[in-house]
């Protein structure tokens, strides 16, 4: 039968945790490095028990870990990550240049095709790859090299690149989200890059037209369609049909349009899922009522999903990469919260229960469908 394993990063470490086909009964696995900040763990499309971990401390730095036995067992590879030139300034909140830094791995994207390829976002925002299973990392330097990029500002968690979505079939584009400077496309196997944030309004930039500075949360893709892109941003809910060249608002009739993850149906293209929190300083649900919300038409109208969820004094927040898919017969949904509850719907949305509760608090949810 088809099981299930889904990955979860948190502040004080990483969980596994794997059902059957059913998703009802779940075996949790973890903490793996308790007690350091886990930003995400992924798993090959490859090898399905090949698994990646972020792990960071303040203290010890950045390490990346990897498993191949699905989570059993981990070792540490790869402690540096070398910038193959001078890393140069970007802009800080105050408009003064600052030294880039690393800081920190937010978001690793496996290769579709090959196992040890390994794409990494970071803080400050830059984009990193291994192609030796996670022994060494260096810089594809062109993302940095975009004419803009000393004029990236950070986001309220930091300059990050936290977004990496491969297209399904062309290995040479790529496309990346930065928080605070916006969404970008490479169409040459990351050697340059072009800034995609047309159609895009943000408070605090008068240019309509300003190529960058805009806070994207998240970008989504289903692999049918990879030239519709789906985004959530610092306000707004956006939609791209020609891969990120314009875009339009798909906000419609939600609640807030202020939210962090955004995830597409492993089997409908048109349906969409969302969180909504109040604002950009009120991050839980509005009312205190955690709904996700879907559209099955793309974003043009929006349904609350709320059955099993909890719908008084509800205060968590959904983190950008704590929400995720699977791709078993009927599409199962699954976020993980602040509170520490990672909640699941085998039925794409209708109803809904709690996988595990009292974690630490979720950074990121990932599912592998096996």
């Amino acid at each position: 039968m088809t099981s299930v394993r889904v990955l979860v990063g948190t502040r004080k470490g990483a969980f596994v945790l794997t059902s059957d086909g059913t998703r009802t009964d779940w075996t949790v696995s973890g903490p793996h490095f308790g007690g350091w900040e886990v930003y995400h763990v992924a798993g090959s499309p490859v090898e399905s028990d090949r698994l990646w971990a972020s792990q960071t401390s303040a203290w010890f730095g950045q390490v990346i870990q990897r498993s191949d036995d699905g989570g059993q067992s981990w070792r540490p590879v790869g402690k540096e990550f070398r910038y193959d030139g001078d890393p140069g300034t970007h802009q800080y909140y105050d408009g003064t240049q600052v030294p880039w830094e690393f800081k920190r791995v937010w978001h690793l994207e496996p290769s579709l095709s090959d196992p040890d390829l390994v794409y990494a976002g970071i803080e400050d925002a830059g984009l990193f790859h291994t192609t030796d299973g996670g022994h060494s990392w260096h810089e594809l330097p062109g993302l940095r090299a975009h004419g803009t990029g000393p004029s990236w500002g950070p986001g309220a968690g930091g300059l990050c690149l936290h977004t990496i979505l491969q297209h399904p079939t062309d290995q040479q584009r790529l496309f990346i989200a930065i928080s605070a400077a916006g969404a970008f496309r490479t169409d040459d196997g990351a050697k340059t890059w072009t800034a995609i944030n047309r159609g895009l309004v943000s408070d605090g930039i008068p240019d309509p037209d300003a190529e960058v500075g805009h806070c994207v949360h998240r970008i989504t893709m289903h692999p049918s369609r990879p030239d519709t892109l789906f985004m959530q941003k610092h306000w707004d809910v956006m939609r791209s049909d020609d891969a990120g060249e314009n875009w339009r608002e798909i906000s419609g009739d939600l609640p807030s349009d202020f939210g962090f993850p955004i995830a597409v149906h492993a089997d409908e293209p048109d349906t969409v899922y969302v969180v909504p929190i109040t604002s950009d300083s009120e991050h839980y649900p509005p009312e205190g009522r955690l709904r996700v919300y879907r559209s099955r038409t793309g974003g043009d109208e929006w349904e609350p999903l709320t059955t099993g969820l909890p719908q008084e004094h509800c205060y968590v927040n959904v983190l950008r990469d704590a929400m995720a898919v699977d791709s078993l017969d009927t599409c199962g949904i699954y976020f993980g919260t602040s509170g520490g509850q990672v909640y699941c719907s085998p039925d794409a949305g209708d109803t809904w229960s709690p996988i595990v509760s009292h974690l630490p608090p979720v950074l990121s949810v990932e599912v592998q469908t096996l």
